[in-house]
Parts: structure tokens; sequence; C-alpha cells
């Protein structure tokens, strides 16, 4: 009768190699579930110093701000400031934190009209964005502001914003901004329009994150704005038809009503 001997050593050597085996798969998903947990807890961590600027509400009291000069302006609630005094120009935002963090105030643009999501799809370079002169702290979910002035008449943005000031015409401003360290640095672009005969309401237009993609893709926003265009140039299109038809003295035929 044949008796197979059992090979213990060679026994020995699997069972312990498959015990490695079965203790490294282990240890690479509590590794691998360690850096999801690290990685949420960062940005966890990130989004409670994070800054988003808009406008101030309505009801927001009055800011006083003053100029290197000397020169005081006031910022109602929702509302900027644009003035070309004595050949300088002065621009100035109240602003609301609406972000989890402080925001510090690092940069600025300015442009003369009304900048659209259409017209400029993406914001200003940043090495075009003019440093800012004085520390500007924004608590998180309080007001706050933002002051500019251009002064050199050389300055390529001063006959353009001056003269749009002068003429009561709208303006654009983006802010450069980032948190209490320096980090989670944004670009927000902000519209100036004139109301009335010395006021100024302001409106925020668009986001940008400068670490990451956020908070909307351009591709969505080129394509909301594409959509928008289509619906006015259908909107305009029917209404030179009705006022076609009215001329010809003959009414639109009625749109069929929808019913319950």
């Amino acid at each position: 009768m044949l008796h197979l001997a059992t090979n213990w050593t060679t026994v020995s050597s699997l069972a312990t190699g498959f015990g490695t085996l079965v203790l490294a798969v282990a240890t690479f998903a509590s590794v691998r579930s360690a850096n999801r947990s690290a990685r949420i807890a960062e940005l966890a961590l990130q989004e409670q110093r994070r800054p988003v600027f808009t406008q101030s509400r309505l009801e927001d009291p009055v800011q006083k701000i003053m100029f290197v000069e000397g020169h005081w302006v006031r910022a109602g609630g929702s509302r900027g400031v644009a003035e070309h005094v004595d050949g300088n120009v002065y621009l100035a935002l109240s602003l609301r934190n609406v972000g989890a963090g402080i925001g510090v105030c690092q940069g600025w643009f300015v442009t003369a009209g009304l900048v659209s999501s259409r017209s400029a799809p993406t914001h200003t370079p940043e090495d075009r964005f003019r440093l800012q002169s004085r520390d500007l702290y924004i608590p998180a979910g309080d007001i706050g502001m933002w002051q500019g002035a251009l002064r050199d008449r050389g300055d390529p943005a001063y006959r353009s914003v001056a003269e749009a000031i002068d003429a009561r015409q709208p303006i654009s401003i983006e802010l450069l901004y980032s948190d209490q360290v320096g980090d989670q640095r944004t670009i927000s672009r902000f519209g100036l329009a004139p109301v009335g005969d010395d006021d100024w309401f302001a409106s925020i237009n668009r986001h940008w994150y400068l670490d990451r993609d956020g908070p909307r893709p351009d591709s969505q926003v080129t394509a909301a704005a594409e959509a928008v265009l289509r619906a006015q140039a259908a909107g305009e299109e029917a209404a030179r038809a009705e006022a076609a038809a009215r001329s010809n003295g003959s009414e639109p035929a009625p749109q069929e009503q929808a019913r319950d």
C-alpha cells in the first residue's frame, strides 16, 4: 500500500505566505481608508477657513472709508463708491463675507464697462492685479469693505475708468483674496452700476477658486450664458412677429393655454 508522506515544511511555507498576503491586503485597505479619512478631514478644515465675498445686504450699516489723502467716502449696504475727484479715482465696495473663514484682500483689478460671463468667461490673469497696500480683513459672516484708487494719469486704466465714472457708466472690479494664512485664494468679480445722481449699486458676478476647480466649471457657466442668449433672441423674435402682425392690422394667433 502506497503511503503519501506530508511535507510539513511546504505546508508551513504556504500557510505563512497566505497569512502574509492577507495581512498585506488588510494593511493596504487600512492605509487607503486612513488616507481617505485624512483627505476628508483636510477638506473639511479648508472649508472651515474658506472666505467667500459678496455684496453686503441692503439693510447693512453705512461704512465710512478714508483714503491716504484724507478723502472720505461712505458705502451703504449693497452699494459701492466710484468718484473722480481732484484728478483721483476713488473706488470702494461694501462687502459681506458669506464664507466660514476670515477673508484677507490681496489685490484688485478694475475696468470700465460691465463685464459678463459671456464677454469674459475667465478671470483676469493674476499678474495684472494691483497689490493691496492696506490690510483689509473681513470676518466670517460679517461685513467689511474694500478700497482702491487710481492716481497716476498715465495708468492704462485711469482714463477709461475716470470717463466711465463721469459718464455714469458701469464699472467692473475683480478682487483677489485668501484665507487668514494666505491659502485658498479666490477671485470674485463685482459690477458697479450707477443709480440716480451719485449712487452705485454693487452686485456679484462670478467666483473662481485658484487652488482647485470650483465652485462651478467654466463650461457650465458658458452653457448657461448661451441658454440665456438663445431665450433672449427667441423673445425678441416673438416680439418682432407680434409687432409686424399688429402693423398689418391683424392680431397674432393666440397660443393654446395649458389646462389641468
